[in-house]
């Protein structure tokens, strides 16, 4: 399967089997279509025939041939239409070990985002509780557990928001440097905060014990205090941005991020990505919003050519600024062409209910963060002696891109490893159903990040 697209003055062509990626000329790029319209082997006699015939108007019977000669060269080299060898690969989470953890250590939060899908921090549950000590190390008693062989683990302290439980935050991180000595792992933390409780005390803490902090911002004043605002309705910018910036700096502008959510009511948000960039922090990711269409915030189909726009007008800016010597790093932008994952990460995604576990305050343990309350996805808890769901647990090593019709004929399955399995679960009931507006915006947001790596590399 060969995608191609056009972007601003970029012909672009990307073998999905092979993971190659052509910037060409217009010729070139047209014959590509072509082939792929008709079907046609490049080597094919029949297919020059035919091709200097349809293209003889626009471009010389020596060009074509030549052209023609170079991308049957590619093809030969398995580096256009590669065959798809990948599926053997696909079961290869069986039984894999655990390798990263979310640790739920406060089902409560300071702040009451209008968006918010744990319920306000409260996960659907009927009263707001912090996770204890105990259950915390329990955790990371079962992660070492359920490691096997796995040295380096992860482990995301998670919320509603987590500094409002941060004592218990040091007790696990201090028990779990103990486990390191004992069994030969590394730990791996990282915190995901809206910053209210941040103070320098707290960040001197995750700069000397955490790899990666999260921080949440919308963008600009008035987008971010019209969805994450406290309990009395006043907003969190002016508290959290000079915070926020001196995480950035004491990091040296590295291993953390600032990370919003765009919905309807800002869907003008590559000004709120620029504007975090204009504030001076490097990493960013702005990120859709995913929810039922019963919102009056929530992403429309309708919607999906001005997001389009809006991602274009941001590569472009992006692309500008990092050749100005002025750049930052976008998540969605950042595609590793030559080292990036391997191929059972790309047939997977995540790991969730199976390489990646959510835990509850009470111990309960989920497949991820985002099925955290619901019973119908509960696998068990950390002090079951049964162990987890088996049956469960076995419907999550499945899933991959081979399990979803939906990914068949799609250029960007090796890239988003067929969507957000939480997503699909709780927005269409079928962890093999895709979300389709969550799908379409990917495909967007690969398309601009191919063009940004051609737009460099000029």
């Amino acid at each position: 399967m060969v995608h191609t697209f056009k972007m601003f003055d970029k012909y672009i062509a990307l073998d999905v089997n092979s993971g190659c990626v052509h910037d060409m000329d217009k010729l070139s790029y047209d014959i590509i279509n072509f082939l792929n319209v008709k079907n046609f082997a490049p080597t094919s006699s029949e297919a020059k025939f035919k091709l200097i015939d349809d293209l003889k108007y626009d471009y010389d019977r020596g060009e074509i041939s030549d052209a023609l000669a170079d991308i049957a060269e590619l093809y030969e080299n398995g580096m256009l239409w590669a065959k798809d060898d990948f599926e053997i690969a696909s079961n290869l989470k069986e039984n894999a070990p655990v390798k990263a953890m979310c640790l739920h250590v406060s089902h409560d939060c300071n702040l009451r985002c209008k968006y918010c899908f744990a319920d306000e921090g409260k996960y659907h549950t009927e009263k707001r509780e912090l996770m204890t000590a105990e259950t915390g190390k329990r955790a990371m008693d079962y992660l070492v557990e359920h490691s096997g062989h796995r040295r380096n683990l992860e482990v995301d302290f998670f919320g509603g928001e987590p500094l409002m439980n941060f004592e218990v935050v040091k007790e696990v991180v201090e028990y779990a440097r103990e486990l390191e000595k004992k069994h030969n792992k590394v730990f791996r933390f990282t915190v995901t905060t809206n910053g209210i409780l941040l103070d320098e005390k707290k960040l001197e803490y995750i700069n000397e014990n955490m790899s990666n902090i999260v921080l949440s911002i919308d963008g600009r004043k008035e987008v971010n205090d019209r969805m994450r605002y406290r309990a009395d309705g006043s907003g969190s910018y002016d508290k959290i941005v000079p915070i926020f910036q001196k995480v950035a700096e004491s990091r040296n502008q590295d291993n953390y991020y600032v990370r919003g959510t765009f919905t309807r009511e800002n869907l003008d948000f590559s000004k709120d990505v620029i504007h975090l960039a204009d504030l001076g922090f490097k990493q960013i990711s702005i990120e859709p919003v995913v929810c039922g269409e019963e919102t009056d915030y929530s992403l429309r189909e309708e919607d999906l050519p001005k997001i389009f726009n809006e991602y274009e007008s941001l590569v472009k800016e992006y692309v500008k600024r990092i050749k100005e010597g002025n750049g930052f790093n976008f998540f969605h932008f950042m595609i590793d062409l030559e080292e990036g994952p391997c191929i059972i990460k790309r047939l997977s995604g995540c790991g969730c209910g199976c390489e990646y576990l959510a835990v509850a305050p009470n111990g309960d343990v989920y497949p991820c963060h985002q099925f955290v309350g619901s019973e119908e996805y509960k696998m068990g808890s950390l002090y079951d002696s049964n162990g987890l769901n088996k049956e469960l647990r076995s419907t999550f090593e499945k899933c991959n891109v081979y399990t979803k019709p939906d990914c068949d004929s799609c250029f960007a399955k090796f890239f988003c490893s067929g969507g957000c399995i939480a997503n699909a679960c709780l927005i269409n009931g079928d962890m093999n159903k895709p979300h389709k507006l969550s799908c379409e915006m990917m495909k967007k947001r690969v398309e601009c990040s191919l063009y940004a790596k051609a737009a460099l590399a000029d």
